[in-house]
């Protein structure tokens, strides 16, 4: 094995937080498109500014459903080469905490990111369209708080992890 100067080991043995990000990034990005969009079709990426009620909407929808796939799929690529670079050059034993909670971390900055601009900001989509219209501030607030909660949670185990 060969030796790793003291500050070089100090920087590098622990879990590459920005790849959890990252990949929390595309993970959050997959669980919205996969299960809200697809399969229980609560909304789609512009259901909002064109409902589903023609085939034409339908198309539009489904191709910026698609672009939105595309980004997550760019996100999760992103994070494993990071950890591979990280993997890469030395094995090292990185904990499990600093796994999830950079995850976490990643996922809800998703929530956070995607639901203050697509749900409040810009209104392209709400997060289930299928309640009466009165309701959907209710869902996007709660899709928030999720995200709070799992940033917050996130940076707790992240702490946890690194023993700060």
């Amino acid at each position: 094995m060969r030796s790793v100067p003291a500050t070089a080991a100090g920087e590098g043995g622990s879990f590459p937080v920005a790849a959890g990000v990252l990949l929390g990034l595309g993970l959050g990005g997959f669980f919205d498109g996969i299960v809200l969009h697809q399969v229980l079709q609560w909304h789609h990426m512009l259901s909002s500014w064109y409902p589903i009620d023609s085939i034409e909407n339908l198309q539009r929808n489904t191709l910026w459903d698609g672009v939105f796939h595309s980004a997550a799929y760019v996100f999760v690529v992103l994070g494993l080469f990071v950890m591979w670079r990280r993997a890469h050059r030395q094995h090292r034993r990185w904990s499990y905490r600093v796994l999830v909670g950079s995850l976490l971390i990643g996922w809800g900055l998703f929530n956070l990111i995607e639901g203050s601009i697509d749900h409040h900001w810009l209104g392209v989509h709400h997060v289930n369209e299928r309640v009466d219209r009165v309701q959907w501030l209710y869902w996007d607030l709660g899709f928030l708080g999720w995200g709070l909660a799992m940033l917050l949670g996130g940076l707790w185990l992240v702490r946890r992890g690194r023993g700060l």
